[in-house]
């Protein structure tokens, strides 16, 4: 799951289907383009700290990213248009549940402030990230 906007400062949320998870972090990365495309980036060692939290009973089915800028859900899949979805799906169903909005609502919030960064693509799999600007949820009531 290489992304290169998860650096430092970035809040990690993955879902757990399975007591007794490991977490493993993975090899570092310098620098990479979108997409990883060749397979490599510019890999480095790391010295990394951080924290993990178990949320028992939080729904999440997917992975979610969070800085300052932006609020961030990656969509893993078979094809760039089912890794697409996926990830648009977990950022509506975010909305519906933190901000209690309708379909409608959430059609409109999408449709004007959605980005999308192609994250991976050399593995079977690839993945795609939706990002909502955090200045586009201001206006709206966290439940």
């Amino acid at each position: 799951m290489d992304y290169n906007k998860i650096n430092e400062g970035t809040t990690v949320f993955l879902p757990v289907y399975v007591p007794g998870a490991l977490l493993f972090v993975g090899d570092g990365h310098a620098l990479q383009g979108d997409g990883e495309l060749a397979g490599d980036a510019l890999e480095t060692s790391m010295d990394v700290e951080f924290t993990v939290n178990i949320e028992p009973g939080a729904e999440l089915d997917a992975p979610r990213f969070e800085n300052d800028e932006f609020v961030m859900f990656g969509g893993i899949g078979n094809s760039l248009q089912e890794a697409l979805q996926r990830a648009t799906t977990a950022m509506s169903q975010y909305l519906a549940s933190r901000y209690k909005l309708n379909p409608a609502e959430i059609a409109i919030v999408l449709d004007t402030a959605t980005k999308y960064d192609i994250a991976e693509v050399v593995d079977p799999e690839v993945h795609i990230v939706a990002k909502l600007p955090r200045k586009a949820l201001e206006g709206l009531k966290a439940e």
